[in-house]
Order: C-alpha cells, then structure tokens, then sequence
C-alpha cells in the first residue's frame, strides 16, 4: 500500500491535536507504519527555527523565509525519507498554514509566496489535507481555557484569525481534490467520525 502524507490545518484553538492523536491511531490499528511530526519543527534544526519564529519578533519576509526553512530540512530530513521507506506521515501542519497566516494574515504577497512554495517542494503536496474550519471567537474562548502561556501567533487578535479563516477556505476552494473542510464546532467525537471516513475513502483501498 503506497503510503499517504496527511496534513492537519486549522485557526489556533480549532481542536487539531486531538484528531491527530485518533488519525494517527487508526493507521497504527490498520499494521501501518506511521510518522507523527509538526511544523515548524519536526527535525532538529526545525524545532531550533520554531523558537525563533513562535517567540521572536521578526520582519513578514524574515518570518515567511524562516517557515521555508524549516520546511525544507523537514522535508529532506524526514518526510520524504519516510515516505520512501513506506511510512504514513502525520503532520500538524504545513505550506497551506504558511498560505493562510502569512498571506491572509499578515499580507505576504502571493506571488512571493509561491516562488518560496516553488522552489521549496515543486509539485509535491499533501495527500490529504484536513482543514479544521471554526469561528475564531470560539477558537480564542477554547485557547483561553487551557492555561497555556499564548505564543506571538496565539496573541494576534480576532481579526487577525478572521483572515486566517478566509485564507484557509480560499485555499481549499482551489484544491478540493486534496483538501477537506471539518466542521470544527461540533463534538469531538462526530468530528472524529468524519475525519476516519475521509482518511479511509481516500486513503485506504
């Protein structure tokens, strides 16, 4: 069975890792062999990036740059590697995140952002991608109740992640062959219920 790079997207606060966690489960479940990863981050150097670009201020091409970076070792480092070696990779995030914080967020200019995407990982994309779809006002009440010190990201206001939003659905609505809306209000558990119906349809012979 080829093995599929799934990615997971969404707002902050959106409810991802949970769902990851379940995805992740159900291809272990299935005897497959699979990678749970994230970004920015996922290598040694990513991980060294991510401090950087979660808690440093920093110019919109610096910030834009550094995400490709990190890109780029996770990909040479370890997606490829473990797709080749017939893993699933899982991954919380990736470039359609870059699309929708740093070009619908912060206004990064499109064409920059699909040369940095161009040169980057040419004509390689996820297999999937779940984009997990809620209000940012609920979003932010749900990031409110963990406890968790915010990173520069998770401080940005409501308008902020109502670009975010529109980003991310615009994205989807250019790809829909790769990409998914979740309906990312409902209970965790309906939630996971779709999420495993799509992984197996498109995913699973």
């Amino acid at each position: 069975m080829k093995p599929c790079f799934i990615t997971f997207e969404g707002i902050d606060g959106a409810g991802k890792s949970s769902q990851i966690a379940a995805v992740v489960a159900l291809i272990k479940a299935r005897g497959l062999p699979v990678v749970q990863t994230r970004e920015p981050g996922g290598t040694p150097l990513g991980e060294k990036l991510r401090e950087l670009l979660l808690h440093e201020s920093m110019s919109l091409d610096t910030e834009a740059m550094l995400m490709f970076a990190a890109r780029r070792e996770h990909l040479v480092d370890l997606i490829e590697p473990s797709l080749n070696a017939g893993k699933w990779v899982v991954s919380d995030r990736f470039t359609d995140a870059t699309y929708a914080y740093q070009v619908g967020g912060r206004g990064l200019d499109e064409q920059r952002f699909a040369v940095l995407e161009d040169w980057v990982h040419s004509g390689f994309q996820p297999d999937l991608t779940l984009i997990f779809d809620l209000e940012p006002r609920i979003a932010a009440a749900r990031l409110a109740g963990t406890g968790v010190a915010p990173d520069r990201f998770e401080r940005e206001q409501v308008d902020f992640f109502e670009k975010v939003r529109c980003a991310y659905l615009r994205r989807a609505a250019a790809d829909p062959a790769r990409i998914r809306v979740v309906d990312a209000s409902r209970t965790p558990e309906a939630i996971r219920q779709e999420v495993a119906d799509i992984v197996a349809a498109r995913c699973f012979p």
